[in-house]
């Protein structure tokens, strides 16, 4: 039997092969499988590995999401900045000049014209002008159909799937 000592590096190294792109699935498996220990002790390893990787994950998560605030705040300063050129020179009527560094000048926008619809209702557009689109079922009205006793040849309620839980 291995040493705690032992077990803890095996372990270390299964945590560093996991975050290796190049290193296969399956060899991390066959690492999992080499270390030798009682199959309670090995599902404890594979939850402190789990639970290394779910603290990981976490803490990728909230990186990446002060970094998407970050960037949200760049996008709309940036906005506000190139709002208040634009601003600034219709209000004094230089709408094209150039610098010794850039060229700047208010221009139309390219590509197709936009188009509103003034209808608030879409009957009273012709029918040529609509995208017919199929009917899409409701599975939520229809699993309560199903959970109220009803058994339609149309529809049935599948078994719950089973899924590994660590507490």
């Amino acid at each position: 039997m291995s040493t705690l000592y032992q077990l803890t590096a095996d372990f270390e190294e299964v945590i560093n092969m996991l975050y290796d792109e190049d290193v296969d699935e399956q060899v991390i498996l066959d690492t999992l499988e080499g270390i030798e220990m009682e199959f309670e002790d090995k599902a404890d390893g594979y939850a402190k590995v789990d639970k290394q990787m779910k603290a990981d994950i976490e803490a990728m998560k909230a990186e990446r999401d002060r970094l998407s605030e970050r960037i949200s705040l760049a996008e709309n300063r940036r906005k506000r900045l190139l709002w208040k050129l634009e601003n600034a020179m219709r209000t004094t009527g230089k709408t094209k000049f150039k610098t010794a560094l850039f060229s700047f000048g208010i221009q139309k926008n390219g590509g197709k014209q936009p188009v509103a619809i003034d209808a608030a209702d879409v009957t009273l557009i012709p029918a040529a002008y609509l995208i017919p689109q199929p009917p899409v079922p409701d599975k939520e009205k229809i699993r309560e159909y199903l959970q109220a006793g009803n058994k339609p040849a149309w529809a049935h309620l599948e078994p719950r799937g089973e899924s590994l839980r660590i507490r």
